[in-house]
């Protein structure tokens, strides 16, 4: 067994001090740069993990990681929505300051442009290799409708900095339902040439809404729109026709992502690598695999947690075949809080029981209360983190300033965004974390380890098509989140020094310039 020590790099141009709780550990430089594998779940909420709480479904590979790694209490992603969550991951930049990084369509350009410095150049200069698979849902090519979907397709990946791809274009519930590999659809035949339209259907193609007879393995929730082209058996956002040699099927989607994760790292062992794993689990149409079907009493829903559970193991056993285990960090969380019904009649609402995909916080996805972006956040490197818990205040838009700091790259400020060197507080070393965190959705929020700001908005409080409080309102809103979870006792009036102070803090984040993408 190979034995590691944290790098005496746990700095970013300047060292930082350790705080106590380094003392016991060895101060010599790593010899090897340790591996980094980043899986990143979609839709996972803070409750839905055993490891968090959850009792009517088992993750006990996720649980693995966090009983001999660090498990974060209040770790959050950059946005309560996918794309704006993964610009930030990768960027290091509030998705909030730049324009575009909404829910992206199937067939949007890419979003994080080529010159834009990212996570993946970062490890490209640090020497790894690197590799994104999964899902990816920051658009592909010049500009939104124009891919050539029979042909490889850029700028993407390659062009950010990965190596290697292998990705689902979108989102599970968007055409077009095809992999990409390196850019290219997987498993093309060029006889059958594909068409992506978002504004109408093509002639003679069957929809959900027109042919609901043909809808064979879910059907779409009433109002949510999922009611166009039909793959599989599932109707989807958006219009599409041929590649039918190409299309995925649902209940393999994990198998066939997991295995080219695994095949990356096999054929990567013997040189650093980076990977992105991005799982479609649990995001809808939530059709998993037949073998994982009824291992919970939720439904797809419950059981879709149990596939991504698998496909965790399936990476761990991976590294340890590659005997690259011990030296690989893996950092582990999700892109957003949870959301039960988001579109689609799988029985996830009628077979929720006690079960609180949200844990003990308010919202969920697509809210600026807690649930919206407090999600589960997992660091696990043997022989370097000492396994705990940790209620410091971190953030997935500090990918970037805390890789660098680990690699020993220093980047200058307009490289940074956003982002800051949180090694220390992702290794456990550090118990406090960010000093505060910008969030946002209708409006602006602030976030610091114990309190909470949202600027008064005028965007509705109630999502009824996913039941969800979305955490609107036209008044201050101030919460002290240690004594209030649930996010119900506003005491913005009694409070009206700390509503000010969180109000100038918001305006010189906006003064910093961007879009301020509301």
């Amino acid at each position: 067994m190979r034995h590691f020590s944290t790098r005496s790099v746990l700095t970013f141009g300047t060292c930082l001090a350790l705080p106590t709780q380094a003392q016991e550990i060895k101060q010599e430089a790593i010899q090897e740069k340790p591996n980094i594998v980043l899986i990143y779940a979609d839709d996972i909420g803070y409750g839905d993990l055993s490891c968090y709480g959850a009792h009517r479904v088992t993750t006990p590979h996720v649980d693995n990681l966090a009983n001999n790694g660090i498990r974060f209490l209040n770790a959050h992603s950059a946005a309560a929505t996918s794309t704006p969550s993964r610009y930030g991951l990768f960027t290091g930049e509030y998705p909030w300051r730049r324009n575009g990084t909404g829910v992206a369509r199937g067939d949007a350009g890419l979003i994080i442009k080529p010159h834009r410095y990212n996570v993946a150049k970062l490890m490209k200069k640090a020497g790894y290799t690197t590799g994104a698979v999964g899902k990816w849902h920051l658009g592909i090519g010049e500009e939104t409708g124009t891919q050539n979907w029979n042909g490889r397709i850029a700028p993407g990946p390659y062009e950010i900095g990965f190596d290697y791809s292998y990705l689902m274009a979108a989102t599970g519930d968007r055409v077009p339902c095809v992999y990409l590999e390196n850019q290219e659809v997987a498993n093309l035949d060029l006889n059958d040439p594909i068409s992506v339209s978002y504004s109408q259907n093509f002639p003679g193609e069957p929809t959900g809404k027109d042919n609901p007879e043909l809808l064979t393995k879910l059907r779409p929730s009433p109002n949510h729109g999922h009611d166009q082209s039909i793959i599989n058996g599932i109707s989807r956002i958006g219009y599409m026709k041929g590649g039918k040699a190409a299309l995925w099927e649902d209940e393999t989607i994990a198998d066939s992502i997991t295995s080219r994760a695994v095949r990356f790292i096999e054929q990567n062992k013997e040189k650093p690598f980076f990977l992105y794993f991005g799982t479609n689990d649990i995001h809808v149409p939530r059709y998993p695999n037949e073998r994982f079907r009824g291992k919970t009493q939720m439904g797809h829903r419950g059981d879709a947690i149990v596939q991504f559970d698998w496909s965790v193991g399936e990476v761990i056993r991976a590294l340890k075949e590659a005997g690259v285990y011990e030296n690989t960090l893996i950092i582990l969380s999700s892109d957003n809080g949870p959301v039960v019904d988001d579109g689609y009649a799988d029985e996830a609402v009628e077979r929720l029981m006690d079960h609180k995909p949200w844990g003990p916080y308010r919202g969920g996805k697509y809210s600026m209360f807690e649930a919206g972006t407090r999600v589960p956040f997992i660091v696990h490197w043997p022989e370097v983190v000492r396994p705990g818990i940790s209620d410091a205040l971190v953030s997935q838009i500090d990918l970037l300033g805390t890789l660098a700091a680990l690699t020993g790259i220093e980047l200058e400020e307009e490289k940074l965004s956003d982002s800051r060197n949180q090694l220390p507080a992702w290794l456990g070393l550090d118990n406090e974390g960010r000093e505060y965190l910008i969030g946002a959705g209708t409006s602006l929020m602030i976030r610091t380890k114990d309190w909470k700001y949202i600027e008064p908005n005028k965007g509705r409080q109630y999502n009824m098509l996913t039941d969800t409080e979305m955490g609107n309102s036209p008044e201050d809103q101030l919460y002290h989140l240690r004594y209030d979870r649930g996010e119900y006792d506003n005491v913005a009036e009694k409070n009206r020094l700390k509503v000010r102070f969180f109000k100038q803090i918001l305006e010189e984040e906006k003064s910093k310039g961007g879009g301020l993408n509301l």
